[in-house]
């Protein structure tokens, strides 16, 4: 019992085994899949060709074949033919006879029989058949009308051609019927067929061979993976894509962008529609474009898009095109320049307080040299240059932000021996529209300044904010060497810069933050020969004012239209 049963279950694992042998599964791997679907329209198509081409042949053959029956027919019956019938008898030995023998024989033809109008036989290949009634039909032909067809009879199946025969007046005395034997078109058919077939078996060979070709490039370009990996990477690379806080763009090798995750939007500000376009016409002209399009090489590149600092950087891909990552580097950047202005905060109180222990000594002095009126007049001449520098700067510069910053300014301009001042004519009233912007660009200009200025003769910057209506012009000029003619664009381009790195590691953003803000209100930055012969940086800012109360947006608009004409 335990053996049967274990037989049975043999027998069935086998069973099973033999089904699953012959269960037909479909290739997961690509190149598989593609090399016989190659195949399988390889051969649909070879073998649908082969059949499209073999049925017209065949009525091509059936119709040639009864056109040349009725071509022979239409030469057997002349007027000679047809009075040599009328004038002897339906003998085998006639003269019509041997007249239709010798036109069979020389044409190839299986029969040339003529008749007269009762359907009587006056020729046939065996001659026990003269004399004797047609088996087919010859109405048609009798009544003066030519016949094609494909028939049986006394000599079995034949492509036919009938015609009438006439004497010489005109009149039907009988018909003349020639058939071709059908075997015969039927050989050449199929003769034909293996000739075919092997013209269709080198087309499917080299379309096996094609397809067995491009099957290899593309294991090569999907690298032997499955579908069901190519939908997982995608899956993948999508999540990856647009849940990754970095932006990536994706460039073919016609400078098209084909890929554009969402934070890349959002920091340089497009949208969708910039797939499939060139990156020049998404971006503009630009450091950004140019970074991206790899016109400037390097890794970590600084660029300035609209409000946001961005680092890029660019990998070439195989197919030549490349993929760039962005970094918005605006919040670290902004702690950078927090950071600047802490440690110019700290120069500037060490420079106080350099000072201050300096001036202490030398009271400290006066008073041990009992010189009482000395040290008296001392502090009073150093109050009070304190004093006016500061009440100068406030009087002329009501935005307090603004004036601190000036007056911090001084004090470092004084310890690196440099000579800071207001120029003639500075007035700024407090109706800023930003102040942390103007802040930010004349904070810039007078760092550069002191740092161009500082050891050369007579050492000084001076600086000019003028408003008109509501806008704001700021100048800052140095005594320094000045810009080369050929670099007065350069610097006002991310990442250019001749210092050296501070704290956070980058420079060449405070010129370009200066000019996008002079851009984003429609303004200007350029840069001109100084009086001195230094540099002389102009900032116009049309709208860093808001309206006078009480004064009309429009009407003052025209003023300040009608004082630049």
């Amino acid at each position: 019992m335990g053996t049967g049963t274990r037989a049975g279950a043999t027998r069935g694992r086998t069973n099973r085994s033999r089904r699953a042998g012959f269960r037909v599964t479909w290739p997961q791997r690509v190149v598989s899949r593609f090399l016989l679907l190659q195949l399988a329209i390889a051969t649909g198509v070879t073998v649908l060709a082969t059949g499209l081409f073999l049925a017209p042949l065949g009525a091509q053959l059936d119709d040639q074949a009864m056109r040349r029956a009725l071509a022979i027919a239409q030469t057997t019956a002349s007027a000679e033919v047809a009075e040599t019938l009328l004038g002897s008898p339906a003998a085998p030995n006639g003269p019509v006879q041997a007249e239709a023998e010798r036109i069979r024989r020389s044409t190839g033809a299986e029969y040339v029989v003529i008749m007269d109008r009762r359907g009587v036989r006056w020729s046939h290949p065996s001659t026990g058949q003269i004399g004797r009634i047609v088996s087919t039909d010859p109405s048609t032909a009798l009544a003066g009308r030519e016949v094609m067809e494909i028939d049986s009879g006394t000599l079995g199946r034949s492509a036919r051609g009938k015609v009438p025969l006439r004497d010489s007046h005109g009149r039907i005395v009988g018909a003349v019927s020639v058939g071709i034997e059908y075997e015969t078109v039927r050989g050449r058919l199929l003769a034909a067929i293996p000739g075919l077939l092997a013209y269709a078996g080198g087309a499917l060979a080299m379309g096996a061979l094609a397809a067995y070709l491009i099957s290899r490039r593309l294991q090569r370009q999907v690298h032997d993976l499955a579908f069901s990996d190519i939908a997982a990477l995608l899956a993948e690379r999508e999540a990856m894509l647009h849940g990754i806080r970095e932006g990536v763009v994706a460039l073919d090798a016609e400078g098209r962008v084909r890929l554009i995750n969402d934070e890349a939007q959002r920091l340089l500000g497009v949208g969708n529609e910039a797939a499939g376009r060139p990156l020049d016409e998404v971006l503009g002209e630009g450091r950004t474009a140019d970074v991206l399009a790899g016109r400037v090489s390097g890794d970590d590149l600084l660029t300035v898009r609209g409000p946001r600092v961005l680092v890029a950087n660019r990998m070439p891909t195989d197919d030549g095109g490349a993929v760039a990552t962005l970094r918005d580097r605006t919040e670290l950047e902004q702690l950078g320049r927090e950071l600047d202005s802490t440690r110019g905060l700290i120069d500037a109180l060490r420079a106080q307080d350099h000072e201050h222990a300096n001036r202490m000594h030398t009271l400290l002095g006066l008073i041990e040299l009992e010189m009482y009126e000395e040290a008296a007049e001392f502090v009073t001449e150093v109050a009070g240059a304190h004093r006016a520098t500061a009440e100068e700067i406030t009087q002329r510069i009501h935005d307090p932000l603004l004036a601190a910053l000036l007056v911090g300014k001084a004090t470092v301009a004084a310890e690196r021996a440099v000579s800071l001042r207001l120029a003639d004519g500075t007035l700024l009233p407090d109706r800023l529209v930003d102040p942390r912007g103007l802040v930010t660009a004349v904070g810039n200009l007078v760092d550069n300044a002191l740092d161009a200025a500082a050891g050369s003769p007579d050492a000084c910057v001076e600086v000019a904010l003028s408003a008109r209506g509501r806008e704001v012009v700021l100048r800052v000029t140095d005594s320094g060497p000045g810009v080369p003619l050929a670099q007065r664009e350069s610097v006002f381009t991310e990442g250019w810069s001749t210092k050296e790195l501070p704290t956070h590691g980058k420079r060449g953003l405070g010129l370009a933050l200066v000019r996008r803000l002079a851009e984003r209100q429609g303004g200007t930055a350029r840069i001109g020969d100084g009086a001195s012969g230094g540099a002389e940086f102009t900032v116009v800012l049309p709208e860093a004012l808001t309206p006078e109360p009480g004064q009309d947006p429009e009407q003052e608009g025209r003023d300040v239209s009608a004082v630049r004409r």
